[in-house]
Order: structure tokens, then sequence, then C-alpha cells
């Protein structure tokens, strides 16, 4: 009897032992091949998980569904998707400490003098109203970012369609409401200027 707990004891020690092998074997291979993984990991303290500015278009007719969102403003205006009908926007997701949110910062600013018409909106993932109004006020920016920091809806809006994966993320959203197109980390300023005029052109 003895004999066959002791068994069984073996039996599931080997189990337990071969689930955790596995599991460690997937993470490090996760780890390995997704760079998000490996900064995350990494743990150097730059407090950001930068992209690595891939761009990705969905084609007209195979987008996902508009994303219902709205948000307040760090002026306290109430803004919401049901505003921008038939309208292009520009929705980049950033915050003040975050090093390539700031060096895209004169691009965007650049980008929305250009594109007049195309209505840019920031989405602040960790400050406050008073840290956002500093920073527009230094990178000269104009448009309104919703304060996102505690309830987290505007992202959470996109998580199924576009889940902004990498801080900044940009986004570029066609007159229906659907993302037309996406940049993982700083944008590229003429890359961007052709996904917004491709879009205004639909």
């Amino acid at each position: 009897m003895k004999f066959r707990k002791y068994q069984k004891h073996i039996a599931l020690g080997l189990v337990v032992f071969m689930f955790a092998t596995l599991m460690i074997g997937t993470l490090s291979g996760c780890a390995s091949n997704d760079p998000l993984a490996q900064q995350f990991k990494a743990g150097d303290n730059k407090n950001y998980i930068a992209g690595d500015g891939t761009v990705t278009e969905f084609a007209k007719g195979n987008r996902a569904k508009a994303a219902v969102w709205q948000g307040e403003t760090e002026s306290g205006q109430l803004i919401s998707s049901s505003q921008l009908k038939g309208v292009v926007h520009v929705v980049n997701f950033w915050y003040a400490g975050c090093a390539p949110c700031r060096a895209e910062a004169p691009d965007l600013v650049a980008l929305a003098k250009q594109y007049p018409k195309v209505q840019f909106i920031g989405v602040n993932v960790r400050d406050s109203a008073a840290t956002t109004i500093a920073f527009d006020k230094n990178f000269g920016i104009t448009w309104p970012s919703i304060i996102d920091a505690k309830t987290g809806s505007v992202v959470l809006a996109f998580t199924g369609i576009v889940t902004p994966q990498a801080v900044p993320t940009t986004l570029v959203v066609d007159k229906n409401g659907q993302v037309s197109a996406r940049i993982l980390g700083r944008i590229d300023k003429s890359i961007l200027s052709t996904l917004i005029k491709t879009a205004v052109e639909e």
C-alpha cells in the first residue's frame, strides 16, 4: 500500500515537473520572439514600451466595426466618437514621460496644420489634465487630449478592434469611424501623411 502511495506521489510530481517545463519553454519562446515582451522583461525603467514603427493598413470593406467611445479632455470638455461621424480623424495614444511621444509631437503638429479638415485627438494614458496642458503649451498642440489614465475607457473601446499595443500608437480613422491604419511607435511624418491623405480621398 505504501509503495502504491509513493507511486502516486512520484507520478504527480512528474506531471507537475513536465507542465512547469512546458510553461517555461513557452514563455521563453514568447519573450524571445516578441520585442514588446523583451522590453517588458528588460525592466530598464524607461517607463514605456516602444513600438517599432510598424504600419498596418486595413483595406476598405475589410475593417473592424467602428469603436464607440467618449471621454473628458484636459479642458474638461466631453468628446465622443459620435461627434466625429463623417470626419477623418487621427487618434494618438501618448503621455508626457514617453520619449518617442515627445519626439513625434512636432511632426504631429505639422500634419495637423497640413490637414486642417482632419480632426486630431490625443488620448493621454497616464497623465493628469495639468500635465497634459503643460505638454500642449510646450509643443504648440492645439487639438484636445482625452485624459484616459483613470478609466482607460478609450483604450478599452479599441480593444478587440485595433489594440494599441505600444506607446505611442497612432490610428487613422475613416469617415465611418473605422480604423484604416495603425502605426505602432513613433510616427514617420511622410508615412502618416500618406495614410491620412488616403483616408481623406476615400
